[in-house]
């Protein structure tokens, strides 16, 4: 049985719950400071470099996705991309990460089967930050209100679902499992289990946790050159 069908509902919202977790504020507070602070580092990145905004990638309205390049990119410069919430069209050299939400899409990108999109991606690392590979204790909580998600459909989209086929499709890949200091018991258990049955398949893969930083700054900081999550992706992204 999943250790987490033994926690009370109560109890279990509460581990899915990451803004109630931090200690630099309290749940109202830390998440209007997030959004403030993505909304302001997405307005100076569209300065500093060239963009495709609202690059459709399906047919319904809000199935769109901003694309940034560096300035005066040339094809041979490995791209990177950062996913909340939405997919994206591959190019070469690609360099993923994720937070939250977009861990796991990030993941079940892992363990996708590209050719059957025409497309043959190669994706040389991915960072997967905070993010949640079972979907199933999701379902028992109020996260699943807007979601509607049954079991069986927790299940197909769970990264955790399809560790082997991250090992048939990405196994060149170098993957870094990333934990905040104050994730959640529920997080971080995840990460763990998630990091050790990539590694069990003799994948690329190590757990990282990021001292004194939450569920939110522990992405908010990537814009500190001496970050250690900033050198750890730009370490990986340099020495190629």
């Amino acid at each position: 049985m999943e250790s987490w069908r033994e926690l009370q509902k109560e109890e279990l919202e509460y581990q899915y719950s990451p803004s109630r977790w931090s200690p630099r504020m309290d749940k109202d507070a830390v998440i209007e400071a997030h959004v403030r602070l993505t909304s302001e580092g997405t307005k100076k990145s569209q300065s500093m470099t060239e963009t495709l905004l609202n690059v459709p990638y399906g047919a319904l309205e809000g199935e769109k996705m901003d694309i940034y390049l560096p300035l005066h990119s040339s094809g041979a410069f490995p791209f990177f991309i950062y996913v909340h919430g939405g997919y994206w069209q591959f190019l070469s050299g690609l360099y993923l990460c994720g937070h939250s939400a977009g861990a796991h899409l990030v993941a079940m990108a892992l363990s996708t089967d590209w050719t059957d999109y025409g497309v043959k991606p190669e994706i040389k690392g991915a960072f997967l930050v905070s993010g949640v590979y079972d979907l199933l204790p999701i379902t028992h909580t109020y996260v699943n209100a807007p979601l509607c998600m049954s079991e069986e459909i927790a299940v197909r989209n769970s990264p955790m679902q399809h560790v082997r086929e991250v090992k048939s499709q990405a196994e060149t890949c170098r993957i870094v499992v990333v934990l905040a200091e104050h994730d959640t018991a529920e997080f971080c258990r995840q990460s763990q289990e998630y990091s050790q049955n990539l590694q069990a398949l003799g994948l690329n893969v190590c757990l990282r946790d990021i001292n004194g930083v939450d569920h939110f700054d522990v992405i908010e900081k990537l814009s500190q050159e001496d970050y250690v999550l900033t050198q750890i992706i730009l370490n990986m992204i340099l020495r190629e």
